[in-house]
C-alpha cells in the first residue's frame, strides 16, 4: 500500500496544473479586440455620417450669383496723376428672391456703387487689404436699398471678376 500511495502522489505531481489561467487571458483579449473594433466602427460611421450630412447641406442650397455690368470710374487724384478704375463685380445672394430685389433696385445700386468707387484713390484700393475693404463697403451699400437687417440675408458676398486700375 505504501507503494500505491507513492504512485498516486507521483501521478498527482506529474499531472499538469489545471488551465484556469488561460481562460481569463483569452476573455480579456477578446474583450479588448471587441472594444477596439466597436470604437473603430463608431468613429468611421460617425465621420461618414457627418460628411454625408455636410454634402446634403451643400447640395440643398446651391449658390446664387448676380452679375453686375462693368463699372468704369475716374478715381480721386493721389498725386500721381489721373487714374481710372474698371471693375467687374458678381454678387453672391441668399436666394432667388434677392436676385429679383437686386434687379428691382438696380438704378439705386448702380448709383451708390458709382459714388463709392469714384470716391476712392488708386492708392487706397491697390493693395489686397484695400480690395477687401472695398468689397465689404460694396456689400454694405448694396444691402441698404434692399432693406436687409439680418446677417445671411440679401447680398452675402462680393466678388471681383476683373479689376483694372490705370
Amino acid at each position: 500500500m505504501a507503494k500505491d500511495k507513492a504512485k498516486e502522489e507521483a501521478k498527482g505531481a506529474e499531472e499538469p496544473p489545471k488551465k484556469k489561467g488561460k481562460l481569463p487571458l483569452i476573455l480579456g483579449i477578446l474583450l479588448l479586440l471587441g472594444g477596439a473594433g466597436g470604437g473603430a466602427a463608431w468613429y468611421f460611421t460617425r465621420s461618414a455620417g457627418d460628411h454625408a450630412e455636410h454634402q446634403k447641406e451643400e447640395k440643398s442650397v446651391p449658390p446664387v450669383f448676380v452679375t453686375l455690368e462693368t463699372f468704369t470710374v475716374n478715381l480721386q487724384p493721389d498725386g500721381g496723376g489721373d487714374h481710372y478704375l474698371q471693375v467687374g463685380i458678381d454678387l453672391k445672394v441668399a436666394d432667388q428672391a434677392v436676385v429679383d430685389l437686386v434687379k428691382l433696385h438696380m438704378p439705386e445700386i448702380r448709383n451708390s456703387m458709382l459714388l463709392l468707387l469714384s470716391s476712392k484713390s488708386a492708392e487706397q484700393i491697390a493693395s489686397l487689404e484695400g480690395k477687401k475693404a472695398l468689397s465689404a463697403e460694396i456689400q454694405e451699400q448694396v444691402n441698404k436699398p434692399l432693406n436687409v437687417k439680418e446677417a445671411g440675408k440679401g447680398v452675402t458676398g462680393v466678388y471681383f471678376t476683373s479689376f483694372v486700375i490705370q
